[in-house]
């Protein structure tokens, strides 16, 4: 029982820290990237008692390394909107073979036939779209190992 009861006080914990995070999310990607390297600047001069030339030398660099990230993420964005256009590409290929061997089927089966042919085949899909949901909750439900 106090078992049951400490999985429960940890779930509702976890679950209030990652809507505390999501809260505070919006507000950091409103500021712009001057304002962002000004909070950034100002915080490290009152946490460090840096003097000015200290403040101007620190703006530097954090304007380099936001520019750097920045410019980081634009290519992640690229790359994966490019692999998504690819997959795209991918799947309408797939979906005209389908129907070109659908075709060459309905030609060569009986009609009693093919209606059994459909019906095993989106059987088959049916069974991969449930192996693929099961892999992708079980991903998503292991933590990652530090055995590397």
């Amino acid at each position: 029982m106090k078992n049951v009861v400490l999985a429960v006080l940890l779930l509702v914990g976890i679950t209030a820290m990652a809507q505390q995070k999501r809260e505070r999310r919006p507000e950091a990607e409103k500021l712009s990237k001057e304002e962002r390297i000004d909070l950034q600047v100002k915080k490290m001069t009152k946490d460090l008692d840096l003097n000015e030339k200290q403040a101007k030398e620190v703006r530097a660099i954090v304007t380099q390394q936001v520019e750097k990230r920045e410019a980081k993420r634009a290519e992640m964005e690229a790359q994966k909107n490019q692999r998504r256009a690819e997959m795209k590409a991918r799947m309408e290929e797939m979906k005209k073979e389908q129907a070109a061997v659908a075709a060459e089927m309905k030609k060569v089966l009986s009609a009693e036939q093919y209606a059994k042919w459909e019906k095993l085949r989106d059987e088959r899909k049916d069974k991969l779209k449930e192996k693929v949901r099961e892999r992708s909750q079980n991903r998503n439900l292991e933590e990652p190992s530090d055995d590397k």
